[in-house]
């Protein structure tokens, strides 16, 4: 026996569909065992939370070693984990094909699952995650869902906080009129002398991008149009990440096939997938196929499929981007997400923006803290900025212009960070702080000239914030 792994990380199918799975004796078995290994090694002390709640139970136990801790307390730690997937594709050495054979992750994910089979419910908490329900209701008034979801909002957000235990600090997402499906009724041209002339892809909208951050799916169009690659928008439904965080594998693999078939007739007709934002991506390249490891769609959609920094750089390696990219004065910090890390593809997003010349990037590959749902529940918001402090620290130091990162939602939480930084530490003669964060593509586009003046173009219906995105809250 090795006592680390040098070989790739492998993962093994969810058994989902097996009763072992929902047993709770097999899964406190598994617990104790993974536990034990993980109190010997603590090497992920500083990924998240779930590691140093599970190391001070321990230490904080009568014996000093896990046999003495009580096992309703460890559910705390199972609540900690944001399913980042970190302390599997990063640090833990004991992942198969190892023989202790370690998934911390989906291992947290089963108890989850095991909690919602056994018909412990969400509440009122679980209505948040319905991302297509709450996006379709957004966009018919999303001055009003704006006002109410506003930081500010006195009457509101303690009520929010109150019925749905989402903190009232919290900066939540913001809605639109036009949503992407919506704007890409309007298709750019194609730059036909482009090198990569011919390619075709099929951008996968995500419930994120069409609902609350458009922008990001017309600098994508953009920029793939100014390469010459003909792109045609799909949202079929929610790819299912807010519902695996909460253990609804099972609603989860009916997004799966219904996304998963919708697309297929596109890949038959030569079209590439791009996913818009890395959660998703991760979900249609590996969790799917861990969950339906016989559906052949979702196999096919696995392999068919591309991250949208990820294919940039493919496009720019293959064929060659089309030159005018120019330089970007006050710098870049760039933030890289933790889901995209997973995809086991290489700093893509990184290689992205050193296309762009004469560029200072500094790359901040720290977890964000936000989670997902997680960071925005009042039992974690605090936790939350205590993990992302160290790359908003880092951020505040560079004092570059621009904030990006390729998970919308990191970048929101990054942004508050850096106002509760600047107020408990103000810095004299310090550059002023970010006034909104991009994703890549939104740089890319900039860089190339495609965004008319210093700001998106608003679509019929509004206003210049809402068409600008993500301002600071």
């Amino acid at each position: 026996m090795r006592e680390g792994s040098l070989d790739a990380p492998v993962r093994h199918p969810l058994r989902w569909n097996e009763p072992d799975f929902y047993d709770w004796d097999k899964i406190y078995v598994e617990l104790e065992r993974v536990f034990d290994i993980c109190h010997g090694c603590r090497r992920c002390f500083n990924l998240c939370q779930s590691f140093p709640r599970l190391f001070d139970l321990i230490d904080d136990s009568p014996t000093g070693e896990l046999d003495s801790v009580d096992r309703k307390d460890y559910k705390a730690v199972v609540d900690a984990c944001t399913l980042c997937d970190m302390c599997f594709m990063v640090s833990c050495p004991y992942v198969p094909p190892h023989e202790f054979d370690i998934d911390f992750p989906h291992l947290m994910l089963r108890f989850r699952a095991a909690e919602r089979h056994s018909g412990e419910k969400l509440g009122l908490a679980g209505e948040i995650i319905k991302t297509d329900r709450n996006g379709r209701l957004g966009a018919i008034a999303p001055w009003l869902a704006n006002w109410g979801s506003d930081s500010s909002n006195g009457i509101t957000r303690p009520l929010l906080e109150r019925v749905a235990k989402v903190d009232r600090r919290a900066a939540l997402p913001r809605f639109h009129k036009q949503t992407f499906q919506k704007r890409a009724q309007k298709v750019p041209a194609i730059n036909r002398a482009a090198p990569a002339s011919g390619r075709k892809a099929v951008l996968y909208a995500t419930c994120f991008v069409n609902y609350n951050e458009p922008h990001i799916g017309d600098a994508a169009r953009r920029v793939l149009a100014h390469n010459g690659v003909e792109t045609e928008v799909v949202y079929p439904r929610c790819c299912g990440m807010p519902l695996l965080e909460q253990g609804e594998i099972g609603k989860v693999s009916e997004a799966a096939r219904a996304v998963s078939g919708e697309l297929e007739t596109w890949i038959e007709r030569g079209y590439d997938v791009v996913a818009l934002t890395s959660s998703c991506a991760l979900m249609l390249k590996f969790e799917w196929p861990l969950i339906l490891p016989a559906d052949q769609g979702v196999k096919r959609l696995s392999r068919s499929t591309y991250d949208l920094t990820e294919y940039v750089v493919d496009i720019a390696g293959k064929e060659g981007l089309v030159d005018g990219l120019q330089p970007l004065d006050g710098g870049v910090a760039l933030h890289i997400a933790c889901h995209a890390r997973a995809q086991n593809m290489g700093n893509k997003a990184r290689e992205m923006m050193k296309l762009i010349p004469e560029t200072t990037l500094k790359q901040l590959p720290r977890c964000s803290g936000h989670g997902g749902s997680w960071g925005v529940m009042k039992d974690n918001f605090d936790a939350a900025l205590r993990v992302g402090k160290p790359v908003i620290r880092d951020i505040h130091k560079t004092g570059h212009k621009y904030l990006a990162s390729e998970c919308p939602l990191a970048a929101m939480h990054l942004l508050q960070g850096l106002e509760r930084l600047e107020a408990d530490t103000p810095m004299d003669g310090h550059k002023p702080l970010p006034q909104r964060t991009y994703h890549p593509i939104e740089l890319l586009a900039r860089a190339y000239g495609l965004v008319e003046g210093s700001a998106e173009v608003p679509q019929e219906g509004e206003t210049q914030e809402m068409a600008e995105g993500q301002r600071r809250p």
